[in-house]
């Protein structure tokens, strides 16, 4: 981790993404912006949290480990997001590892100087509500689809989460990643492609996947709505 001392940066990032509508100004002079390599460990579970982030450049993943030493990968999270939220408000260790995929750039405020002045105040705790709402119910949606619905539909409907105004998707995430976000394994999950390019629905090359017929896997991904935020 680099601290960036880099005033305008900040503020850019600020402006960005109406960071004021989270804090008042007053504590725009405790931020600190932290750069994080890709591959490189953002928070790990079960140690104390020193920051509270916010994710405002980058991508980073949320593993969960097990007490037998396995993991399940549980979200990627893009741009902009909040993390420590459960951990800021309840005193617990952190609960996950999370991990940079990419180049990050996180805003750091102390855990302890937000614990003292600030979990009064409306406008962090509307953001706070909202942010855990968002990741309840983005977690719940994708474990409920991953136990009832076939890798196939789940598989559709994570491409058409990430369809853009092209004629194919470029896939930001390796397919190990995209296996375990799915709940399955790399080699079922090349099968399901290798399924969608047989039915002439899909067409891959490499980490490009072009979409040759959007009417048919909007139609399997049954609005499963498998996104990572």
């Amino acid at each position: 981790m680099r601290r960036i001392s880099d005033s305008n940066l900040l503020n850019h990032y600020i402006l960005k993404h109406n960071i004021e509508n989270i804090f008042d100004l007053d504590l725009f002079n405790y931020m600190d912006l932290h750069f994080y390599e890709k591959g490189e460990y953002i928070l790990k579970a079960q140690t104390n949290l020193e920051y509270y982030y916010i994710l405002v450049d980058g991508k980073i993943k949320v593993t969960y480990i097990f007490e037998n030493g396995k993991s399940m990968l549980l979200k990627f999270y893009k741009d902009f997001n909040s993390i420590g939220d459960l951990e800021l408000l309840k005193n617990l260790p952190i609960t996950c590892d999370i991990d940079a995929v990419q180049d990050s750039y996180l805003i750091a405020i102390s855990s302890n100087l937000l614990r003292k002045l600030y979990l009064d105040n409306p406008k962090f705790l509307r953001h706070l509500i909202h942010s855990l709402s968002e990741k309840l119910y983005a977690t719940v949606n994708d474990t409920s689809c991953n136990f009832v619905y076939p890798l196939i539909n789940r598989l559709a409907s994570y491409l058409v989460e990430n369809l853009t105004e092209r004629d194919y998707i470029v896939l930001d995430s390796s397919f190990s990643e995209i296996a375990q976000f799915l709940g399955t394994t790399y080699r079922h999950l090349n099968r399901t492609l290798k399924e969608l390019e047989g039915k002439s629905i899909i067409r891959c090359d490499s980490k490009k996947v072009y979409i040759l017929d959007e009417n048919k896997l909007r139609e399997l991904s049954k609005n499963l709505n498998m996104k990572s935020l």
